[in-house]
C-alpha cells in the first residue's frame, strides 16, 4: 500500500499555505494604508493580527516545521557555548586594537613613503 496521494496531498498543501501566509501580510499591510482614517491603534491592531495568523499558517506548513525544529536545535545549541569570561574578553579586544593601531601606522608610513617617492623623486612636484 502506497502513500503516495497522502504524500501529494501534503506538498500542494505546503504549496498553497506559504503563498497564503504572504497574501495574508500583504492584505494587513493594504488594510493598515486603506484605514489611515480609523484610529491609529486599529490599523496597528489590523497589521499585526494579519501578521500573526500568517505567521501561524506558514509555521503549520512543513517548511514552518523545519524552521521551528532548526530555531529549537540552534537555541540547544547557544547552551553548549563556552563564552569567554570578562577578562579573557577584555584581553582579546584590547589585542585587536593594538593589532589595529600598529596595521594604521604600518600602512600610514607605507602610502607616505610611495607618495614621497613617487612625487618627489619620479615625477619632481613639490
Amino acid at each position: 500500500m502506497s502513500n503516495s496521494s497522502v504524500e501529494a496531498f501534503r506538498a500542494t498543501r505546503d504549496k498553497l499555505l506559504l503563498p497564503l501566509s504572504v497574501i495574508l501580510v500583504v492584505l494587513g499591510v493594504m488594510l493598515f494604508y486603506m484605514l489611515s482614517q480609523k484610529a491609529f491603534f486599529l490599523r496597528v491592531g489590523v497589521l499585526i493580527f494579519s501578521i500573526l495568523i500568517a505567521s501561524g499558517i506558514a509555521l503549520i506548513s512543513q517548511p514552518g516545521k523545519n524552521f521551528v525544529s532548526f530555531t529549537k536545535d540552534a537555541y540547544r545549541e547557544v547552551g553548549k557555548v563556552v563564552w569567554p569570561s570578562r577578562k579573557e574578553a577584555t584581553q582579546a579586544t584590547a589585542i585587536v586594537f593594538a593589532f589595529v593601531l600598529i596595521m594604521s601606522l604600518y600602512l600610514w608610513l607605507t602610502d607616505k613613503s610611495i607618495e614621497w617617492l613617487v612625487f618627489s623623486l619620479i615625477l619632481g612636484w613639490k
